[in-house]
């Protein structure tokens, strides 16, 4: 089970369409590197799928939400059509092993997103900041602030030794903290 939820555990708006989630976790740098671009480490807590590792390089995030977690809901009724296997593209826009990690999130709509990944050594933990710009709508805000917020529990969790608690029940409960959060 997660453990108890601080006020550093949740994202914060740093710009109209920007979200940015924080989290410390047990290093070193190189296996939080892992579970970012390894495609069975990274499938563990946010999705699987190739990520060619240059500046340009196709993205392609399989994502099985339903399954990433064990003991949980089904997804509420607006996620639905996210029960099974779901996938999307991206190109890699910044590559820097093993420090930063960028790249656009959803390729095959016009008004993509961008999600970075930036590390750093912090004593025998890493701090991994996630920031995800260019969201286009309150309601996407809300979605990816309560769905970061709960893969990088899930994240954090795995690389604990810990069972994480169901994606889908995290995820709706965050989404509905955030819509009073991010007012």
């Amino acid at each position: 089970m997660n453990t108890v939820l601080t006020e550093a555990d949740y994202g914060v708006r740093t710009a109209p369409d920007t979200v940015r989630v924080e989290r410390l976790l047990p290093g070193p740098i190189e296996r939080v590197w892992q579970y970012l671009t390894d495609a069975e480490l990274r499938a563990q807590w946010l999705a699987g799928g190739e990520i060619e590792p240059r500046i340009d390089g196709r993205v392609e995030l399989v994502f099985n939400n339903s399954t990433l977690t064990e003991n949980d809901d089904p997804p509420p009724p607006k996620y639905a059509q996210f029960a099974g296997e779901s996938r999307m593209g991206g190109k890699v826009t910044e590559f820097d092993p093993p420090h930063v990690l960028a790249y656009t999130w959803g390729e095959a709509d016009a008004s993509h997103s961008h999600v970075r990944f930036e590390l750093a050594t912090k004593g025998d933990q890493v701090r991994l900041v996630v920031t995800h710009s260019r969201l286009a709508t309150r309601e996407g805000m809300l979605s990816v602030a309560g769905g970061w917020h709960a893969h990088l529990d899930i994240l954090r969790d795995r690389m604990s030794g810990r069972t994480p608690d169901g994606f889908w029940r995290s995820h709706t409960r965050l989404e509905a903290q955030y819509a009073q959060r991010l007012a």
